[in-house]
């Protein structure tokens, strides 16, 4: 299997993932929350910002299918290293409210580390170079 070929399915899989999870947030935050790792559910109309969490994983998924429908690999590979702060920024802001560590590296965390190398994979794929 070729690399381009490898890169394609990191980058689908990944991005399905998060328009699953987007979906998940968006429709369904009571049953979705409790497994992102903070302690507690927002208080008042806090629930509103699962909503927002949902909409932005959404999104996300989707540029990165349409970056990789319409053959733009290499902005792909520059989007999905910027796209790893999301998941970073999940972990750390986990970490900061006392959420569970092991939510913290073990789903944000993780997360990040493999979107950041799937950049990496699709810029090697890209380069000039090659």
């Amino acid at each position: 299997m070729s690399l381009k070929a490898v890169n394609t399915v990191l980058t689908v899989i990944g991005a399905l993932f998060i328009v699953y999870v987007g979906l998940r947030y968006a429709f369904a935050p009571e049953q979705t929350a409790p497994d992102f790792g903070l302690p507690s559910w927002p208080q008042g109309d806090g629930g509103g910002f699962l909503t927002l969490k949902g909409v932005r994983d959404l999104v996300s998924g989707l540029v990165l299918l349409v970056l990789l429908a319409t053959g733009h690999r290499r902005a792909l590979g520059w989007v999905l290293l910027v796209a790893a702060c999301t998941p970073l920024g999940d972990m750390i802001t986990v970490l900061a409210h006392d959420g569970s560590p092991a939510a913290a590296f073990g789903i944000h965390g993780v997360t990040a580390a493999l979107v950041l190398a799937t950049g990496l994979l699709v810029l090697r794929e890209t380069h000039p170079s090659r």
